[in-house]
């Protein structure tokens, strides 16, 4: 290796590191508060876990099963039982639930550039690993814990393996086991991953590349393995077989099961509400879109567009040749993605698929459009990002952070646990959601179940009337005295002060107590 080769070695290995040290700085720095307070969905996902680690069950009675009943109409299993080992060590704590999330989009920034450095080389792939790294649309994905969210990680760690295994077939294994546990991350993506794979295949076969040998027959038991407990859960709630109660495996028959948010009957409605929403760079959902800033910021359009020409176009010119194509898997991952916006009500965590295959698009257009204007364009386009990534930071850790505690109901475990503090009955206003209340005040899941009552049952999402000490009330309704409130962002205070309560204000919620 010349001196200049060493440079450049040099050079490529400090960039690599720089960027993944920003992006796992901005994804660290104040984690577990910003944002503030507890999504519901990741409340049940966590209590479902503390759930499991305590009881052996999760909060409907089933031991290690395959896909959660929670809600009523379910709620994928991956995310819970990973947070189970870091609740054992730390306890049922905001932040704790989150590590899951934060530690597969931290690996996720490597894998990236894995994937794309053997698909278009290094500066492609530090360029991808970088806009990543500083992707309002993933750092906010990686510090707060939705379950479908996990997904696009583990498709990553999927091809990355996948490409592994076009050097050595070994590999393939690893493929098809992350590609396996991509099933339990997000139920939508389950006719999606096994197009995805077939596709890869495909090309890969027909540019000789990989052979259909003994690695890919045990590849294959392995995604049967992991796919099995799936099947056996549609077959359960499709009717065609009763539950499945086994000491090792549980698969429940949900109250509601939700079959039709996959449909082809708005197919062209759903890729243009798609289309305009990759435009605009907003889904109107705050948890989900910072400001002007977007998912990926606004002028990335113009590069992704430039990223698929390019890679349609090399594509197109190896068909042709009958050779390999490297862009033909950034193409594949975007096909699934797309046909998945098109058969769903899409929102950004709904189309989460899609968004990594923009930033590699975006990469490759970057890439390519620099290369036509000079050795500055490429330095300058990050330089531009960089600024921009500035603004957003300063943004999502100041003025945001306010506004999303406000959304995440910021301020309520304290409400809860002051409650707790208290005798009588905890009066709950209906604005707050019960899994909220379940893991703030971490109701064993025996009382839990014995004592629970609804408000309709069955139906798609529960809402609870009562468990243990707490009611679930309107405020706006008779105010009674043998109790304490836990009121929520939305309730007037007014009407309790006036009666004679004290009312204590904990972020955006607060206990009134006569």
């Amino acid at each position: 290796m010349s001196k200049s080769e060493q440079r450049r070695e040099k050079t490529y290995t400090l960039i690599f590191f720089a960027v993944l040290a920003v992006g796992i700085f901005v994804r660290v720095w104040r984690f577990g508060a910003v944002p503030g307070g507890l999504n519901q969905d990741e409340a049940f996902a966590g209590y479902e876990a503390w759930s499991l680690l305590n009881c052996g069950t999760d909060s409907a009675g089933y031991r290690f099963p395959v896909y959660l009943t929670a809600w009523g109409s379910g709620m994928n299993a991956l995310n819970s039982y990973l947070m189970i080992p870091f609740i054992a060590m730390f306890g049922l704590e905001v932040w704790v639930i989150r590590l899951p999330q934060l530690i597969v989009a931290c690996l996720t920034l490597p894998a990236v550039y894995g994937v794309v450095r053997r698909l278009s080389g290094r500066p492609t792939a530090l360029t991808a690993m970088f806009l990543l790294a500083i992707c309002p649309w993933h750092i906010m994905l990686a510090r707060w814990g939705l379950e479908s969210n996990l997904a696009p990680g583990f498709l990553v760690f999927g091809l990355y393996f996948f490409l592994r295994a076009l050097e050595d077939e070994s590999f393939l294994m690893l493929s098809a086991a992350m590609y396996g546990v991509s099933l339990y991350c997000y139920a939508t993506v389950w006719p999606f991953v096994p197009l995805i794979i077939l596709l890869q295949c495909v090309h890969a076969i027909r540019t000789k590349r990989l052979k259909f040998g003994a690695c890919a027959v045990v590849s294959l038991l392995i995604l049967a393995i992991f796919a099995l407990p799936l099947l056996l859960f549609l077959a359960v709630n499709y009717g065609l077989i009763g539950e499945l109660r086994l000491p090792f495996l549980s698969v429940p028959k949900l109250l509601y099961m939700r079959s039709g948010e996959l449909s082809f009957s708005h197919f062209f409605e759903n890729l243009g509400n798609a289309m305009k929403m990759f435009l605009t760079q907003s889904d109107g959902l705050p948890w989900n879109c910072a400001g002007i800033f977007g998912q990926l910021y606004p002028f990335s359009v113009v590069f992704e567009l430039i990223g698929l020409g390019f890679c349609i176009s090399r594509y197109v010119k190896a068909l042709r040749e009958n050779t390999f194509s490297g862009e033909a898997f950034i193409l594949i991952q975007l096909f699934a993605a797309l046909l998945l916006t098109a058969l769903i009500d899409v929102n950004v965590n709904r189309a989460n698929i899609i968004f990594i295959p923009r930033v590699m698009l975006a990469a490759c257009g970057i890439v390519f459009a620099s290369r036509l204007s000079g050795k500055a364009a490429l330095p300058a386009v990050c330089a531009m990002y960089a600024v921009f990534f500035l603004f957003f930071t300063s943004y999502y850790f100041g003025e945001y952070s306010t506004q999303i505690s406000f959304y995440f109901g910021g301020g309520t475990g304290e409400a809860v646990g002051a409650a707790l503090d208290t005798p009588g009955k905890i009066y709950v206003s209906d604005d707050i959601y019960y899994p909220v209340v379940l893991f703030y005040s971490e109701t064993p899941t025996d009382e839990f179940r014995a004592s629970v009552e609804y408000r309709s049952y069955p139906a798609a999402y529960l809402k609870a009337k009562s468990f243990g000490r707490f009611e679930f009330i309107s405020t706006d309704g008779e105010i009674r005295r043998d109790g304490v409130y836990i009121l929520s962002q939305y309730d007037d205070r007014t009407p309790f002060t006036e009666v004679g309560f004290s009312v204590e204000e904990y972020g955006c919620a607060a206990l009134a107590t006569p």
